[in-house]
């Protein structure tokens, strides 16, 4: 599926949501773990030891696939890091490894991690709110977690249990305040992705609105170069195409059903127009204007448009004219310092709208400029000459077969 530049710039840069979840998710136990096996080994042994780079690598490829992997793949995708960490550490170490309470910290709160993260996209309300909570206070928890473990350590004497732990009021303290701490964070946490998610949904709704106004592919090109629709002479081609017999049949019907029609007549023509690398398209009543980049889109457009539009039209006794010209023309942004819209002006504009005019219901006219481009491939009934308002000379035209 195509990603368009805004869905792109909100989802991050690759590098940006690898460093996201490294920083956010992914290092801080890891980090934790390493500051605790420092302190109890002494630095000079802990750096010549691989255990430290081991568990920061294993950070490093957790967070390089979490920053990809969304749902429930967050679940063992958070358990990358300890399993990693693990394999390499019992390859060194062999069972004892599982001696050390910080080693079987890790996999819980790798779990608790995961078990957090995997259903949110799914949740809403209160569940949310919870899972962000409870995550955020266990984050916070791993620095009181690997206190005690650090005094288990280093004073095994008066911390050999949990009871013993907290009856020193200062590890009271300093379990409350981090628990508050986490709770304080994940409110903060919540707050914030509560605004991410209302920053996406209305950047949602400002592309939807946006591409009714400029087309999906003008709005990319202006999202990812602000100066792309700057006002430039440019070589395009340009149909028309309008309902014959139109102002007559509407008269006799109520606006609701001659709304009904024009709606079904626009999904038509849109459903075909966007098959075939149209620029930008537009409705104005029972009228279509379509810009293509090339001769051949416009003509294998206006190829189907003319079968499956009159296909439709023909339940209503209704048929449409089609008109087809290349040119010349200036491309881009017109109007004042607070509106602005795409268009294209010049004389091969006007010239493709009268070829559309002199168009019979069923009909498509193309130009000499179109018949020329498309060499022999072009197959076109006999020439005619139509004299069209503002030229002097008469304009040649074919019907296509």
């Amino acid at each position: 599926m195509n990603i368009s530049p805004i869905e792109s710039r909100l989802a991050g840069t690759p590098i940006t949501r690898f460093f996201q979840e490294l920083f956010g998710n992914s290092l801080h136990f890891p980090i934790t773990n390493i500051l605790l096996e420092v302190l109890v080994e002494g630095p000079r042994n802990y750096l010549f030891a691989p255990d430290g780079y081991v568990i920061f690598l294993a950070g490093l490829i957790q967070a390089f696939f979490l920053s990809n992997w969304q749902g429930w793949k967050r679940l063992p995708g958070n358990l990358i890091g300890p399993a990693l960490y693990t394999v390499v550490e019992i390859w060194l170490e062999g069972p004892s490894f599982f001696n050390s309470p910080n080693h079987i910290l890790y996999w819980v709160i790798a779990l608790i991690f995961g078990l957090m993260q995997a259903p949110r996209p799914s949740l809403k309300g209160f569940l949310f709110a919870l899972t962000v909570i409870i995550e955020e206070i266990c984050r916070a928890s791993i620095l009181m977690a690997m206190y005690y473990i650090f005094e288990l350590k280093t004073n095994p004497a008066q911390t050999g249990t949990l009871a013993a732990f907290f009856s020193d009021p200062s590890h009271q303290f300093v379990t409350f305040v981090v628990i508050l701490l986490g709770l304080i964070i994940g409110l903060s946490s919540l707050t914030a992705q509560r605004y991410l998610s209302l920053v996406r949904e209305t950047s949602a709704q400002l592309k939807t609105y946006s591409e009714w106004l400029l087309g999906r592919d003008l709005l990319d090109q202006i999202i990812t170069n602000p100066t792309a629709l700057q006002l430039k002479r440019i070589q395009r081609t340009i149909m028309f195409m309008d309902i014959r017999g139109f102002t007559c049949w509407s008269e006799a019907r109520s606006p609701e059903e001659v709304v009904n029609m024009l709606n079904r007549y626009y999904q038509t023509a849109e459903a075909t127009l966007t098959q075939h690398n149209v620029i930008k398209f537009k409705f104005s009543a029972d009228e279509v204007m379509a810009i293509f980049p090339t001769v051949d889109d416009g003509l294998q457009a206006c190829l189907k448009m003319r079968l499956q539009i009159n296909q439709f039209l023909g339940r209503h006794s209704l048929g449409v004219g089609i008109g087809l010209h290349s040119g010349q023309m200036v491309e881009g942004l017109l109007g004042s310092k607070e509106v602005k819209f795409y268009d294209v002006i010049g004389d091969t504009v006007n010239t493709a709208k009268r070829i559309e005019s002199r168009a019979g219901a069923g009909e498509v006219l193309v130009s000499e400029a179109v018949r020329i481009a498309l060499g022999t491939t072009f197959r076109a009934g006999p020439k005619r000459q139509i004299t069209v308002k503002g030229k002097e000379e008469p304009v040649i035209v074919y019907p296509l077969e």
